[in-house]
């Protein structure tokens, strides 16, 4: 699995986070080397969401005081390769169309609380015990 390191601008940190192939976005800065501001603080919010735990698009708005839940997706699309990605999930705690297998793995190894169905696959994100408000 090709791994890619990133700068992102305005933090002084470095993230090495997965190439479009493994997660959503690429986790690089635009064609200017800079991320938006908006973009910074939704990567930001990610990146502090404990393991375990997730925040929807719409949490992350409403946390951020900026944007809806569209932004957040756009960000996380854009640049969500280099934070936790699988921490920020649809309101209904549906696994991101595509990445199924390797959000499931860090639900899994994180040990995030998970819906299943009545065979017993896992379904999607236990919204009620596994959402985090922030504090």
């Amino acid at each position: 699995m090709e791994q890619r390191e990133t700068r992102r601008q305005g933090t002084g940190r470095r993230a090495t986070g997965p190439t479009a192939a493994d997660g959503p976005g690429d986790g690089g800065p635009g064609a200017d080397g800079a991320l938006p501001p908006f973009a910074e603080r939704v990567l930001d919010l990610a990146e502090r969401i404990p393991p375990g735990t997730v925040m929807t698009y719409g949490d992350v708005a409403e946390f951020l005081e900026q944007g809806g839940p569209r932004q957040v997706g756009r960000v996380m699309a854009l640049y969500g390769g280099a934070v936790p990605w699988w921490r920020v999930v649809r309101a209904d705690g549906a696994f991101l169309p595509g990445h199924e297998r390797r959000a499931l793995a860090r639900y899994r190894e994180e040990g995030t609380p998970l819906r299943t169905s009545r065979t017993g696959a896992p379904q999607r994100v236990d919204m009620a015990r596994a959402r985090w408000d922030g504090a």
